[in-house]
């Protein structure tokens, strides 16, 4: 479950994001708390947010990663998390000074999303690199209970903040946490990293990424999926907030509801991490679960039955989202891994300003519920259409197999007809 731990350069990586992401959860539960309670928004202001934190990824994504490809991962990291310190501790002042005004949090939300079109291709790219192709998969795993273990520490530690000392020292504490990042990787080994070459410059290369991850089905059925589940499924910082005014609680509530999912979380992280070699089976079951689960969830009459059914919910998605990141990697050459990783964080990450609006225009008409489990019937529907096409994939294969074999069955037989005769003439 942690074989790739005997590695030092990922064992400093470990240790440093799993402060820093502790950080970053700190932070959406402040944001949202802000937008929320804060500034008294609404639930489209709320989804605004989230687009515009999500939203140049979409745009920017294929960019980032091709950056990714042709420069040194780790150089682009440095850079990136130093750029997101400056973000969090602008927050931090624009609060604490109580000048901080919707449009404020709109632009150094954007800010973040700019910066993260580059971080996030780079962060997944970067996990070969450190491990080598032997670990891929348990390094895959680790790093989602690097995200799903400060998923439940960085909710806890804010709900604390948000009550005792306020939300400018929260996004302060966030900012300070990118220092551990900084640290690891400035204490790596450089020669111990399993390096790929540089992709070297010209044109076409976005182009060309585009058409080598739609040109293979091993890659195109996960992003596809992926896709559709984070744009109309994954807009928990838009859809929890909300049920923590249905059950008439507040930033609070929404922490205990935060950490209760990330709890579940954990464990389908470790789950991942022990898992030899995830399949694409597994990936349409896992989503058929995360469906099921998000629409019994939405039904949920009381708040302690909501937080109980969030941690099989939280399971569920982070399966989900290992197995598809894992397909991704096992199945991309170096290459092109960090302009393939760009698309996985742009239809993770950047479908989400669409979703964002959307989720909060459907809560604003028909209330949270109906907009939770709208999404848990797209995510059911995106399992069963990906069975569909994985058995008719399936069966072509067979088909063309088959056709193969009957093409060499004539020129077969014609030999042995000829082996036979010439015996006989003998």
């Amino acid at each position: 479950m942690f074989s790739s731990l005997h590695c030092r350069n990922y064992r400093l990586w470990f240790f440093g994001q799993t402060v820093s992401q502790s950080g970053t959860w700190m932070q959406t539960v402040a944001q949202s708390a802000l937008v929320l309670f804060g500034l008294h928004g609404s639930a489209l202001d709320l989804g605004i947010t989230t687009g515009l934190q999500f939203g140049p990824v979409l745009v920017l994504g294929p960019v980032g990663g091709l950056l990714v490809d042709r420069f040194d991962k780790r150089k682009l990291l440095l850079l990136t998390q130093t750029a997101l310190i400056a973000q969090a501790l602008a927050l931090a002042v624009l609060v604490a000074s109580g000048v901080a005004n919707l449009w404020m949090v709109w632009l150094l939300a954007f800010a973040m999303g700019v910066i993260y079109s580059v971080d996030q291709p780079a962060r997944q790219s970067f996990v070969v690199e450190m491990v080598g192709p032997e670990d891929i998969v348990n390094a895959v795993g680790l790093n989602n209970v690097i995200f799903n273990a400060s998923r439940i520490v960085g909710p806890a530690i804010a709900g604390v903040f948000l009550v005792t000392m306020g939300m400018a020292w929260t996004f302060a504490l966030n900012a300070a946490s990118y220092v551990a990042v900084l640290a690891a990787l400035l204490a790596m080994r450089a020669s111990e990293l399993y390096r790929q070459p540089p992709v070297p410059g010209g044109k076409g290369q976005i182009r060309e990424g585009l058409h080598y991850a739609w040109g293979a089905w091993r890659l195109r059925v996960p992003l596809l999926m992926m896709a559709v589940v984070a744009t109309l499924a994954f807009n928990y910082s838009v859809i929890l907030p909300l049920f923590a005014t249905v059950f008439a609680g507040g930033a609070g509530t929404y922490s205990a509801m935060t950490t209760a999912m990330g709890i579940g979380a954990l464990v389908g992280a470790l789950a991942v991490a022990s898992c030899r070699r995830p399949g694409y089976r597994l990936l349409v079951l896992v989503t058929l679960v995360f469906g099921a689960a998000t629409v019994v969830t939405a039904a949920a009459p009381s708040l302690p039955l909501m937080l109980a059914l969030l941690a099989p919910t939280g399971a569920a998605s982070v399966v989900f989202v290992a197995t598809t990141n894992y397909l991704l990697q096992l199945h991309t050459s170096d290459a092109m891994r960090g302009r393939v990783m760009a698309l996985w964080s742009m239809v993770s990450l950047g479908f989400t300003p669409i979703g964002g609006p959307l989720t909060g225009t459907a809560a604003a008409h028909l209330g949270a519920r109906w907009a939770m489990a709208l999404g848990g019937v797209a995510v059911l529907l995106t399992a069963g259409a990906a069975a569909l096409a994985l058995r008719k994939i399936g069966e072509e294969r067979g088909l063309s197999g088959a056709a193969e074999q009957l093409a060499t069955k004539p020129t077969i037989g014609r030999l042995a007809e000829a082996e036979a005769s010439s015996t006989r003439s003998s």
